[in-house]
């Protein structure tokens, strides 16, 4: 490993949170209560926080002293102002509707813009986009390209959506009968893969011919736009900034997760450029969130996220980002640990089928394998397969992702590479007895988005 090509943290540490690892034995104990969830186990009880980028960022001072000056006003608050304009400025909407967090913002993009029985095509689906759609009559279609499934191919941008797939969706169904197309940048489900600037485009020309909205699902799209930055030819010049406003250009709107790459713990937005959707935006928003100007945020959280975004832009910062968790990926890679391949922008997938070869899908190697991940280090991870897919609404049938994986998830400006080092060394330690890893079995199935409460036994 080239030790030159990670650089250290931009920034300097003025606060900590003490941090302990319990017992082995009362790991085992914690993980039978949590049953074999670990979105279920106590944070006191993780010696290092996996289980996700979403809201466990690490605030800047600046973020910090901007959350002093928040005007807690019920309407027209300046921080939503700040907001607006600094989103604007960024992405170039018109319009921008806040939300608590990202699924309030899918909740009122599904409800505005699908009709019963309409497709809703996109680059792999994510658990709450899909549910959001599904429940206001929409029928998901996976339209990205056939490598994002297949977790040990190298290439770049699997993120991209199939345009093949997309035309002959068109021409079965009709362009009337798409809601929109859903692009996410990154992929989550994939890996966090990148999506072109190519593709985006290409999307874009394919869309406009039949007159058919195009969203995004930007909760990563810095990240997304670091990739292109870094590797696709004519934008190794270009500042993030640019690179973000020219990914948006192509589109007709986003839902975002204020919770990832704006640098908070809370938050979100829906942005539009249609007048009559914003309309209707306007109005639902009150109904769901809050007012207009504050939707279900406070104006701290409004003025944090604003101030956020800018850091985001940084090079300086999503270059560490991103490769901090290329860096993981290195040392396991290193190790012959199977995992999705490349590394996306935000966590390390284990590929969970490969790890644990002797067991079944229906056995849920992957939720087995992150409950035996926390017994053996401390480490909360969190699974992404047959659990986080879900079931068919209308069969009753298991959804099969062909990835099975486990997400090792990075948040933001919170661990050091000696972190990483210790989550590569307890990965290796378990994948040299991952033979004794057993199939789990539901005790507790929730009927929506199980994979947040669900509880599960061991099988003998």
């Amino acid at each position: 490993m080239n030790l030159t090509s990670y650089p250290a943290e931009p920034f300097r540490i003025k606060s900590i949170e003490p941090v302990k690892m319990i017992p082995r034995e009362e790991r085992e104990r914690v993980i039978r209560e949590a049953g074999f969830n670990t979105f279920l186990i106590p944070s006191d009880d993780v010696y290092i926080d996996l289980l996700t980028d979403s809201g466990t960022n690490a605030m800047s001072d600046r973020q910090w002293a901007g959350m002093m000056m928040g005007d807690e006003a019920y309407a027209g608050s300046r921080n939503f102002r700040h907001l607006e304009e600094t989103v604007q400025d960024i992405f170039g909407f018109k319009y921008v509707v806040p939300t608590h967090q990202g699924r309030g913002a899918e909740n009122l993009l599904s409800q505005i813009t699908i009709k019963p029985g309409q497709y809703v095509p996109g680059n792999m689906y994510f658990t709450t986009t899909r549910y959001h759609q599904e429940r206001n009559g929409g029928i998901f279609i996976d339209i990205i390209r056939d490598e994002a499934h297949d977790a040990s191919l190298n290439i770049p941008f699997k993120g991209d959506i199939d345009l093949t797939k997309l035309q002959k969706l068109i021409d079965e169904k009709g362009a009337e009968n798409i809601a929109y197309v859903c692009l996410a940048v990154t992929v989550n489900l994939a890996g966090g893969q990148p999506v072109s600037m190519k593709n985006m485009k290409e999307v874009r020309k394919l869309t406009s011919r039949y007159g058919i909205k195009l969203f995004y699902d930007a909760t990563r799209c810095v990240e997304n736009a670091f990739f292109i930055k870094e590797q696709e030819n004519g934008y190794s010049d270009i500042s993030i900034k640019e690179i973000v406003r020219e990914m948006f250009s192509y589109a007709d709107g986003c839902t975002m997760s204020g919770k990832k790459d704006c640098l908070v713990n809370i938050g979100g937005f829906l942005c539009l450029n249609d007048d009559d959707l914003f309309a209707e935006a306007k109005e639902l928003v009150v109904v769901y969130e809050g007012m207009p100007s504050y939707g279900g945020m406070a104006g701290r959280d409004m003025e944090a996220m604003a101030i956020g975004l800018k850091e985001s832009l940084q090079y300086e910062y999503i270059e560490h980002r991103v490769k901090q968790v290329r860096y993981l990926g290195e040392k396991l890679r290193e190790a012959g640990i199977p995992m999705i391949e490349p590394t996306g922008g935000h966590a390390v997938f284990l590929d969970a089928g490969r790890f644990c070869p002797h067991l079944t899908q229906d056995q849920f190697p992957a939720q087995s394998l992150a409950a035996n991940l926390y017994v053996e280090s401390g480490v909360r991870s969190m699974e992404r397969g047959i659990v986080s897919a879900g079931r068919n609404k209308d069969t009753g049938e298991h959804h099969r992702p062909k990835l099975e994986t486990v997400r090792l998830t990075i948040p933001r400006r919170v661990y050091t590479y000696r972190h990483m080092d210790l989550v590569a060394e307890a990965v290796q330690s378990l994948y040299q007895k991952k033979e004794s890893i057993k199939g789990l079995r539901f005790v507790y199935e929730p009927k929506q988005l199980r994979f947040f409460t669900a509880r599960f036994e061991e099988i003998d």
